[in-house]
């Protein structure tokens, strides 16, 4: 049920915040000392601990199924007796030791059997790190509600069309809506992020407000939309705000974020000095700076090309929705460039990660089917680095600097700003929002703490800054809380082509040893029998060794299969498994005598 205006529901009482540096904390619970076996401590050294004693009755239960190991996968769920609430569902690009897997979802196993109990999934904002899984696993624990603000639903259900699964129930939301959903009333804030619609989630319980910020940043002067909602966050920590779980991934960086103001009039000032085209890359979802590049070469009287399907994709659903705004004939095919003056041109596509059949890559390599990279060209990277792309955008950065063209990147100019808070930010959203507990999220653990010390450096006690792993259950009530010991089970799910969580850690420990030490595959002929071999065994070799210049080897190998085999008693009937075990074993420990590397064995017996 959604009410249009209602009236907000105080989560209960503010109680006193406990970041005041001159309080002197109480004290509840019991001190113990250490029965660790060893010689007796030092009494002046004894550890004390404060024990938590929770009041009984129904408690608050908050759990991260997502999101706080790692950047992406963001996932929150929050439980009052039988009502549960999800806040995004995002996925995760796979990390370098995992080929093959095409990203990473979160795991709904806590939630089977209680597929009646979820009153709906909240989102955030649209990007796929909050929204991505959503295909995979919403249709499997019961299709609830999906809320979410227009260009989020938008994206939602455009994405949907690629894949095969129910269709879902995607209701779309304004940020005064008030959301009815069981015990739990949710209501929304706005913020500014990079791409539009992004707003923070308030959710009223009988417990206690808890607050979740999404990605945010603070922006004085946003493109296309207004600068967060500095009064209403003020009200709601007025009111008292039991939790708030904060945006921890620009944490460790000092001082403000950049205004897309700042990006927008330094990218103006590019486009209109380039001596030819200026080709853009940066992430297909960072629509404040497509809309800022499309409208500032339209009025500098320039042709606007669009590349990569998603960036397409995205483009299309801003212009339908009124957030990019530019003639029809300012925007054309990218194989009508030719048609063009070179000064005319800008091609905004994606690719500034490296990724390696993105349209900048493949530009660069003239591989694409219409645009190379000349002399003249200008090329930009408006996007950050994400940690482990460094190898990849360095080779294309080379790439291009080998065809002569000017490049430019975020160190060089302000052509590039974050989309989340850095800690002078964060210093004020803690000041606005004054929550009882504060809750880091949406990072690695490294940035998680980076974040906790920015509320200890504001008089949080760190008894009130909760620094949680996936799945650690979180338990509230009113004025007080505790982090449980409890887990839930939080195992990565990998999307691997069709296959949703059917590629294990025992896959992945495979497809590992074969990219680093190649196979072996060993066939021989048994008699079914005796188990005696019959003729010579057949040795193939993939990503091992070249076997036509370690025929020495080959050979030797193929006398300790015959010999691993013919040890076997020959008054016994074959047995297929133990043979195959036992070249398995044989054949791995001379290898690695000879070679010192482990390829994967694959022993293959026919029985005659």
């Amino acid at each position: 049920m959604v009410q249009q205006n209602s009236p907000r529901k105080p989560g209960g009482p503010p109680g006193k915040p406990q970041h005041n540096r001159g309080a002197k904390p109480k004290f509840k619970g019991r001190v113990f000392r250490s029965n660790r076996p060893g010689p007796r401590p030092d009494p002046r050294e004894q550890v004390q601990t404060k024990v938590i004693h929770a009041p009984s009755g129904d408690k608050l239960r908050i759990m991260v199924l997502g999101g706080c190991e790692e950047v992406g996968r963001n996932c929150t769920l929050i439980e009052y007796k039988n009502d549960i609430v999800l806040v995004d569902m995002g996925l995760q690009f796979p990390e370098e030791d995992m080929p093959g897997v095409d990203y990473i979802i979160p795991n709904m196993s806590y939630l089977k059997g209680k597929e009646k109990n979820i009153r709906g999934v909240i989102i955030t904002h649209g990007h796929y790190d909050h929204i991505g899984a959503i295909p995979h696993t919403v249709p499997n624990i019961g299709n609830p509600p999906i809320y979410a603000l227009p260009m989020s639903a938008a994206i939602i259900k455009r994405r949907q069309e690629d894949f095969h699964t129910r269709q879902l129930n995607v209701k779309i939301t304004k940020v005064s809506d008030v959301l009815r959903l069981g015990n739990l009333t949710v209501s929304f804030f706005h913020i500014n992020h990079s791409i539009p619609d992004a707003v923070g989630i308030v959710i009223d319980t009988p417990a206690g407000r808890v607050c979740h910020t999404g990605d945010w940043k603070f922006d004085f002067h946003p493109e296309g939309t207004e600068h967060a909602d500095f009064q209403q966050i003020a009200a709601l920590g007025k009111e008292g705000v039991l939790v708030l779980m904060g945006d921890s991934t620009n944490a460790n960086h000092e001082g403000h974020q950049i205004s897309e103001k700042v990006i927008g009039e330094e990218l103006t000032t590019i486009i209109e000095k380039a001596p030819g085209r200026v080709i853009v890359g940066t992430f297909a979802s960072l629509l404040a700076r497509v809309k800022q590049i499309i409208e500032a070469s339209e009025k500098l009287g320039k042709k606007v090309a669009i590349d990569g399907y998603s960036m397409k994709t995205n483009v299309e659903i801003a212009k339908h929705m009124g957030f990019i705004k530019c003639n029809q004939s300012t925007l054309i095919k990218p194989e009508q460039m030719d048609g063009y003056p070179d000064n005319k041109i800008v091609l905004i596509c994606t690719g500034a990660q490296g990724e390696k059949n993105a349209a900048l890559n493949r530009i660069a390599n003239n591989e694409h089917r219409s645009v190379r990279v000349g002399e003249s060209d200008t090329v930009i990277f408006s996007s950050s680095v994400i940690p482990g792309n460094e190898g990849s955008v360095q080779r294309l950065m080379d790439t291009l600097y080998r065809k002569g063209a000017n490049v430019i990147n975020y160190k060089m100019m302000d052509v590039h700003a974050g989309g989340h808070a850095k800690k002078e930010d964060i210093k004020l959203m803690l000041a606005l929002f004054k929550p009882k507990f504060y809750v880091p999220i949406e990072g690695n653990h490294f940035l998680l703490r980076e974040n906790a010390k920015v509320a200890y450096s504001m008089g949080w006690n760190k008894d009130n800054v909760f620094i949680v792993d996936n799945g650690q259950v979180m338990e509230f009530w009113k004025d007080g809380g505790m982090l449980t010991k409890e887990k839930i089970v939080t195992d990565y799910v990998f999307v691997d082509g069709l296959g949703v969580g059917d590629v294990s850690q025992v896959v992945l420990r495979d497809r590992q040893v074969l990219a680093e030490d190649g196979m072996v595959i060993v066939i021989a002929q048994i008699e079914k029998k005796t188990g005696k071999m019959v003729g010579y065994p057949d040795i193939i070799s993939r990503g091992f060794i070249f076997m036509k210049e370690h025929q020495e080897l080959i050979k030797q190998t193929r006398d300790q299969v015959k010999k691993a085999i013919d040890d076997n008693d020959p008054k016994s009937a074959a047995d297929p498994k133990y043979t195959r075990d036992r070249i398995r074993d044989e054949i791995g420990k001379f290898l690695f005598q000879k070679t010192e590397r482990r390829p994967m064995i694959l022993p293959v017996i026919i029985e005659v």
